[in-house]
């Protein structure tokens, strides 16, 4: 099967030093993502970086009620993206959950520094079909796969470079089944690396 990467877009989930093993918010094996997402880069034609942007005050946070540690917040290294991902191709940047009050786990709610919205930046580039890879399985990567499915975008999840909390040992395993029946479509990244085409188009 030859994956066609024209009008697609890599978004990369979170791939946050506090999602990595040491932060605040470690997820088991997170950094192990790094690889094989930097080996993808090239392949795509549009690149797009997330980040969970939050205030010292969040209400996610167990001091203001909400279920996590203090993560990602605004200006930290915990926030920053993990040293060893490759951002040269990166095209855009966007940031979520970034007021006091509200949270969110979708990528869709988040903005870039033009205020423009996930869906916004994939439509200005025509875009039709989204490849997911990052952190957390079972919370970010899920709830923006099931968006992107709901906006009509095509969507790819690519299992092998992303990683799960696991809060309950099955998360993640349950997390692939709840995108595959909403109709994304699961690969690893060999698949890619071996089918699609590296050639980047400019955007």
């Amino acid at each position: 099967m030859k994956t066609d990467l024209k009008d697609s877009a890599l978004i990369l989930v979170d791939i946050q030093n506090d999602f990595c093993p040491g932060g605040a918010l470690a997820v088991e094996e997170g950094d192990q993502i790094v690889d094989p997402v930097n080996r993808l880069l090239p392949h795509f034609p549009l690149v797009i970086s997330t980040q969970d942007w939050h205030p010292a005050n969040h209400v996610s946070f167990k001091a203001q009620g909400g279920p996590w540690p203090p993560h990602c917040v605004q200006g930290t290294r915990g926030a920053e993206l993990h040293p060893d991902l490759a951002t040269e191709t990166i095209a855009h940047y966007l940031r979520k959950a970034s007021s006091p009050d509200k949270d969110d786990y979708s990528e869709f709610e988040g903005k870039d520094d033009q205020g423009r919205s996930l869906d916004q930046v994939l439509k200005s580039h025509n875009v039709k079909r989204i490849f997911a890879v990052g952190l957390a399985t079972d919370y970010c990567v899920l709830a923006t796969v099931l968006e992107g499915l709901k906006l009509g975008y095509e969507v790819v999840a690519i299992t092998d470079s992303m990683r799960a909390v696991n809060v309950e040992p099955e998360d993640g395993a349950r997390a692939l089944r709840q995108m595959s029946e909403a109709g994304a479509n699961l690969v690893t990244s060999d698949d890619i690396l071996e089918n699609g085409e590296p050639d980047r188009e400019p955007r």
